[in-house]
């Protein structure tokens, strides 16, 4: 049972997730309180910081057997497309929550959790079928 928990790729990518939730975060808190950035741009921000840091961590933990040999920044950009429709799906919730439900659901710390969930089986897909598909011989 241990040996399954340890090679699935789902909960590997799920712990990289968790870390980008952390980043995400963090990155949006600072983003709106020292940058004084509003919450859409925020998430932005916050956003673009994750996603980097979830693709490297896919690349080197998650698809380390599946990652690209050279073109980082194509393999990035991939990632980056084929995870838009979680980012959209995160997104779109995100803003529903931040814009009609009142806090602490509405809060945007809080309603970026929501967002990232819902996010997680879009991207774990998307990135096992399109950006990390070269198989190790």
């Amino acid at each position: 049972m241990f040996e399954r928990l340890r090679s699935s790729r789902f909960l590997k990518f799920g712990i990289v997730g968790t870390g980008g939730f952390v980043v995400n975060w963090l990155v949006l808190f600072a983003a709106l309180n020292f940058a004084h950035l509003d919450k859409y741009s925020g998430w932005v921000v916050a956003f673009l910081v994750a996603v980097t840091f979830t693709w490297w961590g896919n690349r080197t933990f998650t698809f380390r057997d599946a990652a690209a040999d050279n073109g980082l920044i194509y393999e990035w950009a991939r990632f980056f497309l084929a995870n838009s429709l979680g980012a959209a799906c995160n997104f779109l919730v995100y803003v529903v929550l931040v814009t009609f439900v009142a806090p602490p659901v509405g809060d945007p710390l809080v309603a970026v959790a929501a967002g990232t969930l819902v996010g997680l089986v879009f991207n774990f897909t998307t990135s096992q079928r399109f950006v990390f598909t070269r198989r190790s011989s």
